[in-house]
């Protein structure tokens, strides 16, 4: 009795009828499609679930479900054989031990075997990878096809390209000549000349001589002027202040003194600035306290004087009430009237504008008069000219000394204002008598940084102060262990 094929139980080989009319599939795990399902494999479940669509329901599923299998396994055998087991020599599916010699070739071919990692990058599949399309374009081939049909329509005009073209002229143009020894002025040359670049004379000029200033300027061959208020320094200060001789080592006696005067002038001037800020702040005391009296004299403080002139005004003459006519009342009327009212007749508006014609001339006579007057007055107006002159003269002179004085002074450049360092003096009980006991007064970094704020190049600066963004919170925390009983 033949044993049982694999991949069928053995109810299946002892029931013939049954396995012959079969369809086994090709994998070691297929099943026979006319056994039921067990109860665990097929067993009732929700069928809203993925395990109730798998249960075998009706002839239909089960061909579907072959028809599956069976493509499963034709893919199998494509991606693991390459094809097909029916379409297989048996060469390639069968071998026949021969014995040891069999083995030891075996092991002569182990020898040779591709390393693991190798085996790993190779590809499982045996279908070959589709064609990269890609990797056959090439590069702007368009362009290139369309600059070769119209290379071969000029090779039928009997023309060349352009670039052929110049590369014939400058063959038959042949090599260019070397430059001699006085023409290669920028060369490496040491028997070459001398000249100032700096000068007017200078030969690399000599190209840009004659050309219009403008054309340079917008070639950029000449550098634009640069304007005189630029060239001019934020500050006339010197960089470098000298001190004062007393501030030097071992100074003279006068001027370390002068020195401790000007620092007590400084110090004199902040103090009386200290006392009037805090006379200004200073709560009075009980003595200066105001009382009920002089409360009382202030609030009556001018109200007595505006009685009493209140009360000669009343006194005086009193004006009559056509006092407060308007003057011009008669000048209201269209008609010319006198003072009492009446029209003025023809003689009396003739003689009036006779009046005003007579009163025009002698004032026209009275100027003239007044300038020829003025001629025999040359010599005191010419003085009074020079004098003039010379006031405004004055005037300027004070602007400018005013003008330079503020030039060296510090501006405003921020919202700071400049302040002058205290001054590096020593006492006299300070002062050292050698070179070896002498201590350096002051930092030099505040001193740089101190001078380019006096000199404009930058604005007055003070350290910045922390400030706290939120408010702190103090929350009191009691631990156990302050617990007592």
């Amino acid at each position: 009795m033949a044993a049982p094929r694999q991949g069928l139980s053995s109810e299946a080989a002892s029931a013939p009828s049954s396995s012959s009319a079969a369809f086994l599939g090709f994998g070691p795990n297929s099943r026979d499609p006319s056994r039921l399902p067990s109860a665990r494999a097929g067993g009732k479940g929700p069928r809203n679930r993925k395990k109730g669509w798998k249960r075998w329901r009706g002839p239909e599923a089960k061909l579907g479900r072959q028809l599956g299998d069976w493509l499963e396994e034709n893919a199998a055998e494509l991606r693991q054989l390459g094809g097909p087991v029916s379409e297989k020599p048996n060469e390639s599916l069968f071998f026949v031990d021969v014995g040891s010699e069999a083995k030891v070739q075996k092991q002569k071919h182990a020898k040779h075997k591709p390393l693991k990692i190798d085996l790993i990058l190779q590809p499982d599949s045996k279908v070959p990878p589709p064609k990269d399309i890609l990797s056959h374009q090439v590069p702007n081939a368009k362009k290139l096809r369309k600059r070769q049909q119209l290379w071969e329509k000029l090779a039928e005009k009997g023309q060349l390209p352009r670039k052929e073209r110049l590369l014939q002229e400058r063959l038959r143009k042949g090599p260019t000549p070397k430059a001699q020894p006085e023409e290669a002025g920028r060369g490496t040359n040491p028997s070459r000349g001398f000249y100032d670049i700096w000068s007017e004379s200078n030969p690399l000029d000599q190209a840009l001589a004659g050309n219009d200033i403008w054309f340079l300027e917008q070639t950029q061959k000449k550098p634009v002027k640069r304007p005189e208020r630029m060239k001019k320094k934020p500050s006339q200060l010197p960089a470098v202040e000298v001190i004062a001789p007393g501030g030097s080592y071992n100074p003279s006696f006068q001027s370390h003194q002068a020195l401790l005067l000007q620092a007590h002038e400084v110090e004199v001037k902040r103090q009386k600035a200290e006392d009037k800020l805090e006379r200004q702040l200073n709560f009075p005391t009980a003595a200066e306290a105001p009382t009920q009296e002089t409360v009382f004299q202030e609030q009556c403080e001018g109200l007595l004087e505006e009685d009493s002139d209140s009360e000669e005004r009343q006194e005086g003459p009193v004006k009559p009430q056509e006092d407060n006519l308007p003057e011009d009342s008669a000048s209201v009327s269209p008609f010319p009237r006198t003072a009492a009212g009446e029209k003025k007749t023809e003689r009396q508006r003739k003689k009036e504008k006779e009046a005003k014609r007579l009163k025009a001339r002698e004032a026209g006579e009275k100027t003239a008069r007044l300038r020829r007057q003025n001629l025999f007055q040359l010599r005191s107006i010419r003085l009074q000219v020079k004098q003039w002159e010379a006031e405004l003269l004055r005037r300027k002179k004070l602007r400018k000394a005013k003008r330079e004085a503020e030039a060296n002074k510090p501006k405003r450049l921020g919202r700071l204002k400049y302040e002058d360092p205290d001054l590096d003096v020593q006492l006299s009980t300070e002062l050292a008598d050698s070179l070896r006991r002498l201590k350096p007064e002051g930092s030099i970094l505040k001193d740089r940084f101190k001078s380019l704020q006096k000199r404009n190049l930058i604005e007055p600066r003070e350290r910045a102060k922390f400030k706290r963004k939120y408010r702190v919170k103090y929350v009191e925390k009691r631990a156990f262990r302050e617990i007592t009983l």
